[in-house]
């Protein structure tokens, strides 16, 4: 019953490779607290402590604040997505 699963090992991502390939991208970083930051991700580490550079914040889906750089501490992090639409929807 072991054999079967094997066929797509050649293509198996870990989520270090994700983390790796989003470096430069724009993404979506959760907190615990429910705040979102938009932005580009400069660079991150094994503690997951985040560096974004045009990074705008969100509370409840509301743009409150927008920085240059930012500097997330790692344990705040719930979740790290990469953005799939741009501000501008629809346009």
């Amino acid at each position: 019953m072991s054999g079967g699963g094997e066929k797509g090992s050649a293509t198996t991502k870990t989520p270090a490779d994700f983390l790796k390939s989003i470096r430069g991208r724009p993404v979506v970083v959760k907190l615990n607290s429910g705040v979102d930051y938009r932005g580009i991700l400069a660079c991150l580490d094994g503690y997951m402590n985040i560096a974004m550079e045009q990074t705008e914040e969100y509370v409840n889906g509301q743009l409150k604040n927008k920085y240059g750089d930012a500097f997330i501490r790692g344990n705040n992090v719930l979740y790290i997505s990469t953005s799939k639409r741009t501000l501008a929807d629809g346009a």
